[in-house]
């Protein structure tokens, strides 16, 4: 989990200054951090305000975000999407399904140096736009790959992750067939999920398993942390030929 720092006398400006300094700044689009923006990224939080910024910007003017979301990005995505952390070991390789706009990938890969980030995109505006933020903001942990998760030419080049997220792409089942052929057996998948996480794994759980994957559950991120935690539905992928032997015996 990010946490925040105490800044010692004579130090850069830290979480509350900046929160304090926002109004002033010429042009700026992005509102001030909330209170548990400050509290969750801490040193992080003026490169967090940054990516946040262009998404307020380019985001909005190519499409990406919505003009209404801005007052809402960051609780709603930077916060929620941060929240993730938690379920990711260090060092470890993750692939962001259907990046979009960078949620999550990007908001992992700003806090998270640790951590070899590749955004899986099939749209040519929105890798455009994650190459631009890639570079604007430095992040050299972060690779771009163009193309559909279930295609040949992808898994070659981002398969074989520890884990692979997504967040608001598609239904559970869909997920797991574009996803689990990423993972590496043994790793999991991690799609952000709305309030209905648990009815909907409810009603795809046969096609999960039939799919390579196992052990699935719904997580929450952030208890005790935020006020409203994120959702995440968690599944291990196992080796297929291990469901066709479980098929197998439910019919003898």
């Amino acid at each position: 989990m990010v946490a925040a720092t105490a800044r010692p006398a004579g130090a850069a400006a830290g979480a509350g200054d900046l929160a304090a300094g926002w109004a002033s700044r010429p042009g700026q689009i992005l509102p001030p951090p909330s209170g548990e923006a400050e509290q969750l990224f801490g040193a992080h939080l003026s490169r967090l305000a940054a990516f946040g910024e262009l998404l307020a910007t380019d985001g909005v003017r190519r499409g990406l975000i919505g003009p209404r979301e801005i007052p809402l990005l960051w609780d709603r995505h930077l916060v929620n999407c941060a929240l993730l952390a938690e379920l990711l070991d260090p060092g470890i390789a993750v692939v962001d399904v259907g990046s979009g706009a960078g949620l999550p990938g990007i908001v992992l890969a700003m806090i998270r140096a640790d951590l070899r980030v590749t955004l899986v995109e099939p749209m040519a505006r929105r890798t455009v736009f994650l190459e631009e933020c890639r570079a604007a903001l430095g992040l050299a942990n972060v690779v771009v790959v163009r193309g559909r998760a279930e295609e040949r030419s992808t898994i070659a080049v981002a398969g074989g992750a520890d884990v692979v997220t997504s967040r608001a792409v598609a239904p559970l089942d869909r997920l797991a067939a574009w996803c689990l052929p990423l993972v590496r057996v043994g790793g999991r998948m991690l799609a952000m999920k709305g309030e209905r996480a648990s009815v909907e794994l409810d009603r795809t759980r046969r096609d999960i398993e039939r799919l390579g994957g196992t052990g699935a559950r719904v997580v929450r991120c952030g208890i005790g942390v935020v006020e409203t935690p994120a959702t995440v539905v968690e599944i291990v992928r196992r080796e297929l030929g291990h469901v066709r032997r479980d098929r197998g015996r439910e019919r003898r």
